[in-house]
């Protein structure tokens, strides 16, 4: 471990044998043994060497250890008596410093002393001559000179403190605090003598002796000052209560403005009389405000509670009205710096919304929504600064808020009714072509509305009510989607009505195979663009509603079953549109389906019901485009849609398409690649812009179709000999299904006995199945990859062009 060696000698588990057979593997290798043998003797006399010249050298060394030893002892000896040579030095002088500054330290004890002590007395005499000076100026009411003279009396007395245990100390202590609270009473009388709460007596007016009394009362006891304002304003909104009794016609709400318009003369009056009289700190205006608020706030919540039943909702509103209209006066006017104390809490201030839905909270209950996509864009207006008076007096409302909120029910419930009347008499909207599908004018009145009713209901609260309008926002957006869009909605009938195969062999190929007129699609387009709208609009009250209510009520706030509501009509509007155009190439795909294909002699251009297909996809899909241009990624939905519904529709009726001669599947090959063409360029179809389709529409097409020309293909492929057929059949369709391949077999018009064997061989040929699955009947191969699908592409594409 501490010399590390790879030589096989040095090993634990050395064995001589072992080593002798890895020098001489072989009798040729004995030829080398005197080799070996002289190295190995080498070896051993460097050995010997190296251990003889180490013994050597380790004679002397205990002898030096010795000696290197004493000469350390010697070396530690001498340096501890150096250390403590300096030590006892450094004792004597610490002796002799102390000896030479004890007489400095002595005159610095004294000094300190002395100076603490005429310090003291000091302010033992101005202690002493101030509370004789306290007393005898409270006898005479020089309030102007006692305001002075007792903050520093206090301030003084702050540094006896400690001197407490003196008898004469605690003595003066004892008579300032008797001359504090000798004040205080002297000051209460002299301002309810001024000012009596009761009797017949006149209020007096300003006096100097006051104004002097309110500073002193400012450096006394803190309730001094409470009870002094409080007798103050109760003497001041004395009459208020008396002329706004329960019992007089001026309590009435529709009377409240004389309330407002009292409180303005006294407040008036006061600054005149009495503005100079209290310090400016004590804020007596907003103070008589704020009293008044809370004495009307509980008057009004009184006679309310009493005549409950008479209250209206336009008597309501006019109340909150000219409430909040005083409250914002009174936050113009005050800071609302004495509401800490009070019950009113100011409200918090929310996160800044980039909501578009309200471009102005404080404008006119009448203006309307402007709801753009680049309204997102725009920079929102700063936020109007929170009113601290909020709610102080319109609070006492809240309670029959229900009022309001059973009379915004009933106009909903009208509106809804008179939207539905509207709808009836006007008729669907006019095809306009130029515009694209036009929003009903309808969905923008409802929303208007709704926006009306949130300013004024956050105007009156931000508590439960918000919720209960929510709610019946909630309701009539239902019912919204219900009685005008979806009730609008034009209904399919399940019979086929014209469409029968005759109409198309006749080439009665017009727009009578059509379900919907274009009257009827515009409506469809504008329905869909109508709830895409309200979907968005929606979203954006559900911000602007949790924006506005408390936060604590935030989770309650949720439109989310409306949106999917609106989603739904989406849905049903593209379903329909879908359905329609399907349904017009039914009578097409049926024809198709029908005839003779084993007669068919030669290959000519395409079909009739291919023809008749691309007239029906030329006649909707331009409509349909021009009525959703607003709303592109709908008209996406409706390609797809109608994709996946009719590809697998035309593979159906393929499949019925048998017995098939080899140039009846060449015929259907050439017009499933014109099909495929026309779908491909469906989302441009008639348009004189070109676009490129969405990348998820083509792959759906490409996928769909290729797997209709590989069908065709496979028709078309001889089915001798046998083996080769299934593998051929196999490779192109990727589809392990029996009935998919018994398909193929009764278009070539094999006869039984041939498919039994096919379908033996075909089972047999089948690729193994993975593990774990069980029904092998159901398999599939994997999808072809995008490369695959394109050469066959490539493929047919050159089969088509020799065939023509």
């Amino acid at each position: 471990q501490v010399f590390p060696s790879q030589d096989p000698l040095d090993r634990a588990d050395f064995n001589a044998v072992e080593y002798i057979n890895t020098l001489f593997p072989t009798e040729q290798s004995l030829a080398n043994i005197d080799e070996v043998v002289n190295k190995i003797r080498l070896k051993i006399r460097r050995l010997d060497d190296n251990i003889r010249t180490v013994v050597r050298g380790q004679t002397n060394v205990g002898q030096d250890g010795r000696q290197a030893l004493e000469e350390a002892q010697k070396a530690i000896q001498q340096l501890f008596g150096k250390i403590k040579d300096i030590k006892d030095k450094a004792e004597k002088s610490e002796q002799m410093v102390k000896e030479i500054t004890r007489d400095i330290k002595q005159l610095d004890h004294a000094k300190r002393h002395l100076t603490t002590s005429i310090t003291t007395l000091n302010h033992l005499h101005m202690l002493a001559g101030g509370v004789d000076s306290l007393e005898a100026m409270t006898r005479r009411r020089q309030y102007g000179e006692v305001a002075n003279l007792l903050q520093g009396v206090v301030n003084v007395l702050e540094h006896f403190n400690k001197y407490m245990g003196i008898p004469q100390i605690r003595q003066l202590s004892e008579r300032v605090k008797a001359a504090q609270s000798e004040l205080g009473q002297q000051i209460l009388a002299d301002f309810e003598e001024a000012f009596p709460s009761q009797g017949t007596k006149r209020p007096g007016g300003p006096s100097n002796v006051l104004r002097d009394a309110c500073l002193v009362a400012n450096v006394l006891d803190p309730r001094i000052k409470q009870e002094i304002i409080k007798k103050f304003i109760k003497q001041h909104l004395s009459e208020y209560l008396v002329l706004f009794q329960e019992n007089q016609d001026v309590a009435w709400l529709d009377k409240i403005d004389r309330r407002y318009a009292w409180i303005k003369r006294q407040l008036v009056d006061y600054e005149e009389k009495y503005g100079r009289m209290f310090p400016q700190e004590w804020c007596m205006t907003e103070r008589i405000a704020v009293e008044f608020c809370h004495v009307t706030r509980t008057e009004l919540a009184k006679i309310m509670r009493t005549r409950a039943k008479e209250i209206e909702v336009k008597l309501l509103l006019f109340a909150i009205q000219r409430t909040t209209n005083f409250e914002g006066l009174l936050a113009k006017r005050f800071s609302g710096c004495t509401l800490s104390d009070g019950t009113v809490k100011k409200p918090e201030v929310p996160p800044p919304s980039t909501n578009p839905f309200l471009e102005d909270e404080t404008g006119t209950e009448t203006d309307e929504i402007v709801i753009e996509k680049t309204d997102v864009d725009k920079p929102k207006k700063p936020k109007v600064p929170d009113n601290p008076f909020h709610g102080i007096v319109s609070k006492c409302f809240e309670p029959h808020l229900y009022v309001y909120i059973e009379s915004q029910d009933k106009n909903l419930s009208e509106l809804i009714d008179r939207f539905v009347a509207d709808f009836k008499a006007q008729g669907p909207p006019k095809p306009n072509m130029d515009e694209g599908g036009a929003v009903l004018p309808s969905c923008a009145d409802l929303f208007v509305y709704y926006k009306k009713c949130m300013v004024q209901c956050s105007q009156l609260s931000t508590g439960e009510p918000m919720i209960a309008l929510t709610t019946i926002f909630q309701k009539y957006l239902r019912e919204y989607a219900w009685k005008i869009l979806s009730g609008n909605l034009p209904k399919t009938t399940s019979s086929s009505g014209g469409l029968t195969i005759t109409s198309l062999l006749k080439e009665k190929e017009g727009s009578e195979v059509a379900k919907f007129t274009l009257e009827e699609l515009c409506l469809i387009c504008s329905i869909l663009s109508t709830a895409e709208y309200c979907l968005a609009t929606t979203q954006q009250l559900e911000e602007k509603l949790k924006e506005k209510v408390d936060a604590s009520l935030v989770e309650r706030i949720n439109l989310t079953g409306e949106m999917d509501t609106f989603s739904i009509v989406i849905s049903n509007s593209i379903q329909l549109l879908v359905q329609d155009l399907d349904a017009a190439c039914d009578p097409a795909l049926t024809a198709m389906s029908k005839m003779q294909w084993q007669n068919v002699e030669h290959v000519g251009d395409q079909s009739p019901y291919v023809t008749s297909v691309i007239l029906h996809i030329k006649q909707n899909v331009p409509i349909i485009r021009d009525n959703l241009a607003s709303t592109r990624k709908y008209f996406t939905q409706f390609c797809i849609k109608f994709a996946n519904s009719f590809i697998p529709k035309f593979i159906n009726h393929l499949f019925k398409c048998k017995p098939i001669s080899m140039v009846g599947a060449e015929q259907l090959l050439l017009d499933t690649h014109s099909l495929k063409m026309v779908l491909l360029d469906l989302p441009s179809i008639g348009s004189q812009v070109v676009r490129k389709a969405p990348a998820s529409y083509t792959k759906i097409v490409v996928k769909g179709m290729t797997r209709a020309e590989m069908i065709l293909k496979v028709v078309m492929a001889p089915h001798e000999p046998p083996v080769v057929f299934v593998d051929n059949y196999i490779k192109l369709l990727a589809d392990c299904s029996t009935d998919t391949f018994q398909k193929i077999l009764d278009m070539k018009g094999l006869k039984r006995s041939e498919q039994s064997s096919m379908l033996d061989l075909f089972r047999q040929r089948l690729p193994a199945p993975p593990s774990g699955v069980e029904n092998s009947g159901s398999l599939s191969l994997s999808t072809p990859t995008p490369e695959q699908e394109s050469s066959r592409i490539r493929k047919l594409e050159k089969l088509i062009k020799k065939r023509l």
